[in-house]
């Protein structure tokens, strides 16, 4: 069934497969097969995984005939970046609402932001920001324009489908060199990358795969009835029978170090960690808070030894430039 997601409208942004590549020194450290899905590297923006979200999304706005998108996420949000972005390169225009309305200067995303002429307003809260984004669609269609509302992180059915595609995409390369993998794991959010994950697996007939989402700032069963909520949308999207409970969804909440989108000492050591064992860097938002617990997991044998696990780098570059002065504090 998981030919139904390369029939839905997609709009090419950036040039697949990502690399996956085996993280050697890790793998001998922590005793088991450790492998990074590197979706930080893509040509658009700086790249993440909210570009793979980002193809589908475009494609039903796009088949739909909008001329502007609305979107909503943080003043440390890739989502918006890529946003901005992938707008930029579809032709349309692009409105952006930041929470909270601090000044943080130009730096890290919010500079790109900018670059990218994105129309920004302000929000107090996520709340505040959607209502703000309803009002915005309703004054935009009054003066004829066509404008497509994406929810924060990209968390949509038509979303969901770009992580469910990156699943065959996964399992194709490990399995090309050789490697059965038993985890996946990666910082979870707004849910749709794991949604993406579960239903790609589920689509696939893969259920000897776990998918770790390691939350970043909420507790686990509010991420857990969001991703399931979400594969359960795609699936229907798909006109498929895939179908999953809250209860099915791994979602692990003991690593938030600090809550979003605060650095700790912790948060910089593994930043410090990686960087000098692999020469892979982490931002310390999203992937520094996902790859201490993998480590956490292992150290604790959730993770069991000799096992292949895949990591996957979600992106966040720009953000090191936003918290560099709190980086700094504990390099």
């Amino acid at each position: 069934m998981i030919w139904k997601i390369f029939a839905q409208p997609r709009y090419r942004l950036i040039t697949l497969p990502t690399p996956l590549e085996k993280l050697r020194n890790l793998s001998k450290e922590l005793n088991i097969d450790l492998y990074v899905k590197r979706d930080d590297v893509m040509e658009l923006a700086l790249g993440g995984n909210k570009v793979r979200k980002l193809e589908f999304i475009l494609g039903d706005a796009l088949t739909k005939g909008c001329d502007v998108l609305i979107t909503r996420g943080s003043f440390y949000s890739n989502h918006v970046r890529l946003t901005a972005a992938a707008a930029r390169k579809a032709g349309l225009d692009v409105f952006l609402v930041l929470t909270p309305p601090k000044s943080h200067g130009l730096q890290g995303n919010v500079l790109l932001d900018e670059l990218l002429g994105a129309k920004i307003l302000h929000a107090e809260d996520r709340e505040e920001a959607d209502d703000l984004m309803r009002k915005l669609a309703e004054e935009l269609e009054k003066k004829g324009r066509r404008p497509y509302v994406i929810p924060g992180g990209g968390a949509s059915p038509v979303g969901v489908l770009g992580y469910a595609a990156a699943a065959l995409e996964i399992l194709q390369q490990l399995y090309a060199a050789n490697v059965k993998p038993k985890y996946i794991i990666h910082a979870t959010g707004s849910g749709a990358t794991q949604a993406g994950l579960v239903l790609g697996m589920k689509l696939l007939g893969v259920d000897d795969v776990e998918v770790v989402g390691i939350s970043i700032s909420e507790k686990a069963g509010e991420v857990k009835e969001r991703v399931a909520k979400l594969v359960n949308e795609g699936a229907r999207l798909l006109k498929t029978n895939v179908e999953v409970a809250p209860e099915d969804i791994v979602v692990l909440d003991s690593y938030l170090l600090g809550g979003y989108p605060e650095v700790t000492e912790d948060v910089v050591e593994v930043m410090k960690y990686v960087a000098r064992k692999e020469g892979l860097i982490l931002d310390p938002v999203y992937t520094a808070k996902a790859m201490y617990g993998l480590i956490d997991l292992v150290r604790n044998n959730y993770v069991k030894e000799n096992t292949a696990v895949v990591f996957i780098h979600t992106g966040g570059t720009p953000i090191l430039f936003q918290q560099n002065t709190l980086i700094e504090k504990y390099l």
